[in-house]
């Protein structure tokens, strides 16, 4: 079956096989938040992007991937409404930015800045520090090095823009420059995006958007 990344909270998760890593896309909670499953298809490790709510059908969903470590993208709450649970079940280690590490409900094992990597089985993931939704909000990049590369952007970038900035303008120029800078001025245009809320995306399908971002200040 086809990936779209359009999935229904009380769904199926919508799962893509890439020739290194198998991602399930879940949706969950009251408000529609989106987990992400990454395995590596080599050894079977599992990572979860943003244990949000719902632990059981999170639970569930890893039955198969033993995830080794869970990475909450921001310190909003409902990122991780489900992080207390789902650490005590799996033993998983925590990882977030240190500037949103004390707003979780647990301790964080492994604070990641800008450049860092984090590994899954045989895959890498590199840290992207894209500022402005909260001061350590973190995106997390895939990159196959054969042109298969993947986003994962928490709040930060979206269809159809970057996250809220709360019409806070120095917040929102930061969130700008670092979309722009770390990931449209880096990537290609058909890096897949992963959000925390709603449907995925591409960078091609933005790209033109982004002189209109700028003048509209959201």
């Amino acid at each position: 079956m086809t990936y779209t990344g359009d999935v229904q909270v009380g769904g199926p998760a919508d799962v893509r096989e890439l020739t290194d890593l198998s991602i399930s896309k879940l949706a969950v909670g009251p408000y529609d938040n989106n987990a992400y499953l990454l395995r590596c298809r080599a050894t079977g490790e599992g990572l979860l992007i943003d244990a949000a709510a719902e632990p059981d059908r999170l639970l569930a969903l890893m039955a198969d991937a033993p995830v080794s470590t869970i990475v909450t993208t921001h310190q909003h709450g409902d990122h991780w409404q489900a992080l207390e649970q789902v650490t005590k079940v799996t033993g998983a280690q925590v990882v977030a930015h240190p500037l949103d590490a004390p707003a979780l409900p647990v301790p964080v094992n492994r604070t990641v800045e800008h450049g860092d990597r984090i590994s899954v089985g045989e895959v890498t993931l590199d840290v992207i520090h894209l500022r402005g939704h909260t001061p350590g909000s973190i995106a997390l990049l895939y990159d196959d090095g054969a042109g298969d590369v993947h986003v994962f952007t928490g709040d930060s970038l979206f269809p159809g823009g970057v996250g809220n900035t709360w019409k806070d303008p120095e917040r929102f120029a930061q969130l700008y420059a670092d979309v722009v800078e770390r990931i449209f001025d880096r990537l290609p245009d058909q890096t897949w995006v992963y959000p925390g809320h709603g449907k995925d995306t591409t960078v091609g399908a933005e790209r033109p958007s982004l002189p209109e971002w700028k003048a509209r200040g959201w």
